[in-house]
């Protein structure tokens, strides 16, 4: 197994492998299919619904009664003291310019006649339009109503609103999310390589493997939607920090043993294959745990959800396959000389030409300097290992009680994130609906849909959803009618897209099932309802999934019970941390309303698989090392070799989910902190002090029940010395636990 990861570093293969790879990211490009990814993304909030859900079975009906999906546009005009007469002459004016509009787009309706308010100081001009799947057909007619009607002055305020105004600003904000999110995420990688290879020359290659990778994975991207996996700008925006981020990690932690290989050997073929024998197996392995926890999401019931697995498993599995096989192949071509001026030599070079070899101060791996060599098992991380070793019962128990600390935050946890309130910056459609909140029932701007199969029973519903309480008004007058039904609107007394108005559907549906058995309640508010119950349900059916695959995966790599145990548990208490942190932060520094539903489920599928990830990386050096020197020389040595390299790659993650929060949403802000800020807890904390004391408090026992553990412990310290030893070199004393 070890030699298929060693391929691509061949004096031969070596060339092939890169050829390969630069006609297969050109070709990508040159076909457009980075572009043709984002041009698929679905960002309708519809579009994720879980197919047994009652808002799907409602809007498949309404789609039918209206031949098509609309959205209604809500145009409001509001004068605090009063509309006058020259703003009612004005709104006439502005609807025959509106209705001039619409004739441009088949997509949609003349505007009707305004509706005034009852206290006289607002009125709404409303019109539909029909979504076809293509963003301009929505942006475009709302982009020209703007143009021709919005906030004219003299103290009348005018806003395009309604779903279709929503729809169109989320499709502006995700029009330019992937240039601004890969921009910010490229210069972040730039800075950091620079950083650690401490080199003006190496961070150029592995950056180039980066976005080689995620040219390669936008295109496969496109692949899956075309087969139909659903595509948003949020998953989209995630699959890139994924891949730069785990493509970054991976190349670290190859770049790493490599070094360390060309300074025991001066053939760059030969330490490259020896890198990719030791270090592949366990990149490989961390890998697969991250893609594999990410496929779970398939099983979501929330079509967005499950999109996000696959895609985003697939960016991994691009970025895992480029770091083995192009990278190598790229480094070997170029030698040694782009570590300049750090550049490591092998034991056959002249002392003369040797230079200092080094990581930089947080990845410090060995130095060399005119042939004077430092054991690369000692350094900053071999001196923490050493004091996490003194006192480990005390350290496990003080770092585990910071993290419970950091979970009391969850008492502050709050969900009220909703699509009203999902944009970081104003924006006109949620501006204009605050408007008609003022002078109308708060559901005018996206009524209720009641679809009543039974049309003799239509005034009866309508009385029965009328008396429940959160519902304002529901005309008996049929919106759309046909065979497959009839379309009533409810008016709720609460925004639209709020949690009280979320609270109404339950009881509504109910109430309109008494009448007619066969009634179905739909529309925006009961979509997203919807949506956060499937996502409530995914939470619970794929946390614990996720940690039963998580748990296998590991047992057969570390051929472990305990071990396994320790370090998922762990990275739970670090996630739980996380999220606790998160949710203070939220509140108090960023003023965000909450958290949304989908949250905890995206962060701990992340941090588990990301967290894992490094103790996988760890954990497997530490068994190597084991093997030669016993469980707890085995961990300081594997402490003190990859200390620097997991720091490296932790803050390279971690900067690249912060990355997130250049993008106005407050979700992708959201989940940008938590998972950055898990990632560092993973690192700094768990990596780096927890998971090694519990390792030096349970000795060999960490490896039950394999062969290790028992050898280990059966080890007996060699009888002390004679007086007088004889004379010649003393063989060296078995490692101790």
């Amino acid at each position: 197994m070890a030699n298929v990861f060693s391929f691509s570093s061949g004096p031969r293969a070596k060339w092939v492998v890169f050829f390969v790879w630069i006609v297969a990211v050109i070709g990508c490009n040159v076909a457009g299919l980075p572009e043709k990814f984002t041009d698929a993304e679905e960002n309708e909030s519809s579009s994720f619904l879980p197919a047994d859900a009652e808002s799907t079975k409602a809007l498949a009906i309404t789609e039918e009664l209206n031949d098509g999906d609309v959205a209604p546009t809500v145009i409001v005009y509001r004068r605090g003291g009063g509309l006058t007469p020259a703003d009612r002459s004005k709104i006439e004016e502005d609807t025959g310019k509106l209705n001039e509009l619409t004739k441009e787009y088949e997509n949609t309706t003349p505007f009707g006649e305004p509706t005034v308010s009852r206290d006289g100081t607002t009125a709404l001009v409303q019109n539909q339009i029909k979504g076809t799947g293509e963003a301009p057909d929505i942006l475009d007619p709302i982009d020209d109503y703007r143009e021709a009607v919005s906030d004219p002055g003299g103290g009348l305020e005018v806003k395009v609103a309604g779903p279709s105004g929503i729809s169109a600003d989320a499709i502006k904000v995700f029009e330019n999310i992937n240039w601004t999110l890969l921009g910010a995420a490229f210069l972040l990688v730039i800075f950091l390589l620079i950083v650690i290879y401490r080199s003006p020359v190496f961070w150029f290659f592995p950056f180039l493997a980066v976005v080689g990778a995620v040219i390669s994975a936008r295109g496969v991207g496109y692949g899956l939607a075309e087969a139909g996996v659903t595509v948003n700008g949020q998953s989209s925006a995630i699959l890139s920090i994924l891949v730069i981020g785990a493509g970054t990690d991976y190349a670290l932690l190859l770049v790493a043993r490599y070094r360390e290989e060309l300074r025991r050997t001066q053939d760059k073929h030969v330490a490259m294959a020896e890198a990719l024998r030791r270090a592949g197996p366990a990149i490989f392995a961390s890998g697969l745990t991250v893609m594999t926890g990410l496929l779970v999401l398939t099983l979501a019931d929330v079509n967005g959800t499950a999109g996000l697995g696959p895609i985003g498993a697939m960016g991994v599995g691009v970025a895992l396959l480029v770091m083995l096989t192009f990278l190598p192949a790229l480094l070997t071509i170029v030698g040694r000389k782009p570590f300049y001026p750090f550049i490591p030599y092998g034991p056959e070079t002249p002392a003369e030409q040797r230079k200092v070899s080094s990581f930089g101060p947080i990845g410090r791996l060995q130095v060399r300097d005119r042939g004077r060599e430092v054991d690369e098992t000692h350094g900053f991380w071999r001196r923490v290992g050493d004091r996490v070793a003194r006192h480990p019962h005390r350290t496990a128990l003080i770092s585990a009680g910071v993290l419970g600390v950091m979970c009391l935050g969850l008492l502050n946890y709050s969900n009220g994130l909703t699509q009203g309130n999902s944009f970081r910056d104003e924006v006109e459609s949620i501006q204009g609906q605050d408007l008609i909140a003022e002078a109308f029932p708060q559901g005018q701007s996206a009524p209720t849909d009641i679809v009543v199969r039974d049309p003799s029973k239509v005034a009866e519903v309508a009385r029965a959803a009328a008396s429940v309480e959160g519902v304002a008004e529901v005309p008996p007058r049929p919106a759309q009618q046909g065979e497959a039904g009839v379309q009533l609107l409810a008016f709720l007394e609460f925004p639209p897209y709020t949690t009280q108005a979320f609270e109404v559907v339950e009881p509504l549906r109910e109430a309109v099932r008494r009448v007619d058995p066969g009634a179905l309640v739909g529309g925006p508010t009961a979509i997203e309802s919807d949506l956060r119950d499937a996502s409530a349900r995914d939470t619970r059916l794929l946390i614990p999934l996720t940690l039963a695959i998580v748990f296998l995966i590991l047992v057969v790599l570390l051929r472990s019970l305990i071990a396994p145990v320790v370090l998922i548990a762990t990275v739970v208490l670090s996630f739980l941390a996380s999220l606790g942190v998160g949710a203070v932060v939220f509140d108090v520094i960023f003023g965000f309303p909450g958290a949304s539903p989908e949250i905890p489920l995206f962060a701990f599928i992340f941090l588990v698989a990301l967290g894992v990830d490094y103790n996988i990386f760890l954990m497997t050096r530490v068994r190597e090392e084991a093997l030669k020197h016993g469980t707890r020389d085995g961990m300081l040595r594997g402490l003190a070799v990859t200390g620097g390299v997991i720091t490296a790659a932790g803050i390279v993650l971690a900067g690249t989910f912060a990355v997130l929060g250049v993008l106005p949403l407050v979700f992708l802000t959201e989940i940008g902190f938590v998972v950055g800020f898990g990632v560092l807890l993973d690192t700094f904390i768990v990596r780096s002090v927890l998971v090694p004391a519990i390792t030096f408090e349970l000795g060999p026992k960490i490896w039950w029940p394999s062969s290790l553990a028992s050898s280990l412990h059966n080890r007996k310290r060699p009888p002390a010395p004679p007086t007088a030893p004889p004379s010649g070199p003393r063989e060296p004393e078995p490692a101790l636990d």
